[in-house]
């Protein structure tokens, strides 16, 4: 996976901010900052691999870059064009270029729809294909290229094992020919035997396509199969990106640093050697995020100045940025590489 270097997607200052629409005795429940001023670049042929906590913003991004939810602030820009707020005509011929694998393969497909007839639906909605004829030769190419025989067209989604489905999925992403991929916890609701399969299929379509991807996890150990790049969100925030190698041999984040501990190492001698980091505290409420650095409240290196300085996201060369007063040493490893 190599990245051309050139931005294919530019997030600038990026909002997405859910407020007071409900009123409990009286009173608003208040304002949830999900994205709070992200701004990140997605290069062209990159994987760029997105992780963070449950509840950290990463999926209502994923959702904004494909514009299934319109951003209360900041902009996207696709190619240079602003697609921040565009409207329906303009917004369908617009959604060819993106697509949207989901977590959930049962949930994402119809029931009562054959897979045949899932994926001809999209062909048929953007005018892909041509005829009937010229649609079903379609589907049946895609499903080749997932993986999945021509009988598969025929099936149920119930008649398919939860990998089948998810090969389904990406089958239908890929039918309208995208540029860019949002992949959203691809695998997470998958047995661990089924996901390395469908993490080499999405490698070897990448290769193969000239696919973009944005992937979206909580676990470092599938991000790091995948990615070039690695972000990593904490309450809304981006708090440190950069190229996949030296981030996992040395974070620069204390927050990275503490997910990075906690992966699971094959290596017995290794898990051994390594020292897992166990943040105190739970995560702020997005509604009320603490002042300074939304870390400081769990961070063991917290200093003054991080209770009262929102630290930026700062350049520490060779592609690397982290929102850190006091950045954690280079030199200093994980553990075993």
């Amino acid at each position: 996976m190599k990245s051309s270097g050139e931005a294919i997607v530019q997030l600038r200052g990026l909002e997405m901010i859910y407020g007071q629409r409900r009123r409990i005795f009286g009173r608003g429940t208040g304002q949830v900052h999900a994205v709070d001023g992200v701004s990140l670049e997605i290069r062209q042929g990159e994987t760029l691999g997105l992780v963070g906590e449950s509840g950290c913003g990463k999926s209502t991004l994923a959702r904004c870059v494909v514009r299934l939810e319109e951003p209360t602030g900041g902009q996207i820009l696709f190619d240079g064009e602003d697609i921040t707020h565009l409207r329906s005509g303009s917004l369908r011929s617009f959604r060819r270029k993106m697509q949207l694998v989901f977590q959930d393969p049962f949930a994402s497909l119809n029931p009562r729809k054959r897979i045949g007839a899932t994926l001809e639906a999209a062909l048929q909605i953007h005018g892909i294909g041509g005829d009937a004829a010229g649609r079903k030769s379609r589907v049946l190419e895609l499903l080749g290229h997932v993986g999945l025989s021509e009988e598969a067209a025929e099936r149920l989604p119930s008649e398919l094992s939860g990998g089948q489905r998810q090969r389904v999925g990406i089958a239908r992403a890929l039918s309208v020919g995208p540029r860019l991929i949002v992949a959203d916890e691809p695998v997470s609701a998958l047995d661990v035997s089924v996901q390395a399969g469908i993490l080499n299929l999405l490698k070897s379509l990448q290769a193969e396509l000239g696919l973009t991807m944005l992937f979206i996890s909580h676990d470092l150990g599938v991000v790091r199969h995948v990615s070039d790049r690695v972000g990593v969100m904490y309450l809304g925030k981006l708090v440190e990106i950069g190229p996949a190698d030296p981030f996992y041999r040395a974070p620069l984040h204390p927050y990275s640093l503490a997910l990075l501990s906690a992966v699971p190492l094959p290596d017995p001698d290794a898990r051994d050697e390594s020292r897992q980091i166990v943040l105190e505290g739970d995560v702020p409420s997005a509604k009320s995020p603490p002042s300074g650095c939304r870390f400081h409240t769990r961070c063991p290196y917290a200093q003054d100045k991080c209770r009262k300085i929102e630290p930026q996201l700062a350049d520490h060369g060779d592609g690397r940025f982290a929102a850190c007063h006091f950045p954690l040493d280079r030199a200093a490893t994980v553990g075993p590489s």
